[in-house]
């Protein structure tokens, strides 16, 4: 890359990012191969990420965080685990900290807070949240998962799919109907957690990437949710989603651009050694117009994402923004993964080599977050609005 200064990040930044590269190359690194193989990452590194201090650091000190407000800091531990080349790490644990852990600190009642947040941010706790159903994907409005009001419960009913953290989740936020006669107006979210009786969670899917990151089904028979954990009012869930996904389509963008950089690095090291012909390919013409163009398109991402990181800070991303970039990032991340895997050749598809993980584990971010040709219908609104 051309290592263009990145003024979004002060000393303290990268400070922090050091101390968590270092922390990477100490503890999930070295274990990867073997977390993959057992489709899961252990609990014991979610306790060291809470340890060291790089779960839910917005939290306000009183719940255990640092009270951080500054996304910079979320955006470096993104940004480092992409570039490690750990996919799925790169989606599951943001996934805990800067999309989970804002509806419970922005919509829970106090007691809740009190209840998850603290041990949210020690790792003893993991985070999920659960949209998705077997027959309700993008369209949200078509769930139904069932919250019937009891008096000083909800009874929830239903099931989930596709859930991120699902397997090892201690909490997770439900989308539920709590009136199906009211479309949208009818959704709420609830806290549901492992011990509730009648929630219980399949094994985990065989997925055609991600391998470390446990994905499986939620089910729900019977559970009773105590009313306190209901976010924010009753029929106003879609508009809490509506909200917050501005920021998880910005995690998914961001991941995107670091994953295609690490791809990117992972390529060229491999072109310079790698002979054919009688030279290295790095001197073949179409390589190095493939690693240039690469190169000037991920620079540009890079640039683009810092942008909207800094326009998340001010408090000005908006729904629009967050989709162009995750529809951008995500199409350039798939294209980078293709081409490096083609630069590799016939290593290039045997699982040994990162460019093989990463390009398997590339697919998907088309998908989650809202499907890409979702984020077109959300920018064309936009725009024509």
């Amino acid at each position: 890359m051309f290592g263009l200064h990145r003024s979004l990040f002060t000393d303290e930044h990268e400070l922090f990012r050091q101390s968590f590269r270092d922390f990477i190359a100490r503890e999930i690194t070295p274990n990867h191969a073997a977390w993959e193989k057992q489709k899961m990452v252990s609990r014991e590194i979610w306790q060291k990420l809470g340890e060291n201090g790089f779960l839910g650091i917005q939290a306000p000190e009183s719940l255990g965080g640092m009270n951080i407000q500054d996304f910079r800091y979320n955006a470096i531990v993104i940004e480092e685990l992409g570039l490690s080349g750990c996919s799925a790490l790169a989606v599951g644990f943001p996934l805990h900290s800067d999309i989970v852990m804002p509806y419970i600190l922005h919509y829970a009642t106090e007691s809740a807070k009190a209840k998850y947040i603290p041990k949210m941010v020690t790792g003893d706790y993991i985070g999920a949240i659960a949209m998705t159903e077997p027959g309700a994907g993008s369209d949200l409005q078509g769930i139904l998962t069932s919250a019937v009001d009891e008096g000083d419960h909800y009874l929830v009913n239903g099931s989930k799919t596709f859930i991120t953290n699902g397997y090892l989740s201690d909490v997770v936020v439900v989308a539920v109907k709590t009136d199906p006669g009211k479309g949208a107006k009818g959704i709420s979210l609830l806290i549901l957690d492992r011990d509730m009786a009648g929630f219980t969670r399949g094994i985990p899917f065989d997925k055609v990437g991600l391998h470390a990151q446990d994905t499986c089904e939620l089910f729900f028979e019977d559970v009773k949710v105590p009313k306190e954990n209901l976010l924010g009012k009753a029929g106003e869930g879609f508009k809490y989603l509506m909200t917050e996904l501005a920021q998880e389509r910005l995690v998914v963008a961001l991941a995107a651009v670091a994953l295609g950089e690490y791809m990117l690095g992972a390529t060229i090291s491999y072109v310079k050694q790698r002979k054919a012909f009688g030279k290295s390919i790095s001197e073949f013409q179409n390589t190095r117009f493939k690693l240039a163009e690469m190169t000037a398109a991920l620079e540009q991402g890079r640039i683009y994402c810092d942008y909207l990181v800094y326009l998340h800070n001010e408090g000005k991303l908006d729904s629009a923004m967050s989709s162009a970039a995750k529809y951008n990032m995500t199409e350039l991340q798939c294209k980078v993964a293709d081409e490096c895997v083609q630069l590799h050749g016939g290593y290039g598809y045997m699982w040994e080599y990162g460019v093989a993980r990463a390009w398997a584990d590339a697919r998907v971010q088309r998908i989650y977050a809202g499907t890409n040709e979702i984020m077109k219908e959300l920018i064309a609104r936009k725009i024509l609005q």
